[in-house]
């Protein structure tokens, strides 16, 4: 499993092994083609931005488009944080500051826009796409 076997002391001291990661790419990938598929009819569109500052890169996209048969938007690589982060992610990270998690912390995090363009919320990866439908439905 090549990284998911790796571990890592937290901040706290505690050793954490990344194995607890793995069902987050599987999860996302199925819920986000299960959210857009039942509600692209009403306006609701998916924005996919992978980037490579992170690891398995070359996973999610086989997860999307292979094995979930996404049909969402997906874009090209970009950077989520840092000084060349794109002009998105700034953007967004701006209007929706965590005050825990200044920057991006994994893959899918998630922001959730409304149709006016105003940035509403920002999910964290571990966050289960489908878990919080009431922001969602809200919009539609």
């Amino acid at each position: 499993d090549g990284f998911y076997s790796q571990s890592a002391v937290d901040i706290d001291g505690n050793t954490v092994s990344f194995e607890k990661y793995k069902h987050l790419t599987e999860l996302n990938c199925k819920q986000l083609q299960e959210l857009y598929t039942k509600h692209q009819g009403r306006g609701f569109r998916i924005l996919a931005f992978p980037s490579s500052q992170f690891e398995t890169q070359s996973v999610i996209k086989q997860n999307l488009i292979e094995k979930y048969g996404a049909s969402f938007d997906m874009f090209s690589k970009v950077d989520v944080n840092g000084e060349n982060a794109s002009p998105l992610y700034k953007y967004l990270q701006s209007a929706l500051a965590d005050p825990v998690h200044e920057e991006i912390t994994w893959n899918f995090a998630k922001f959730l826009i409304d149709r006016h363009g105003k940035p509403y919320k920002r999910y964290m990866p571990d966050v289960a796409p489908i878990v919080s439908p009431s922001d969602l439905l809200q919009f539609l």
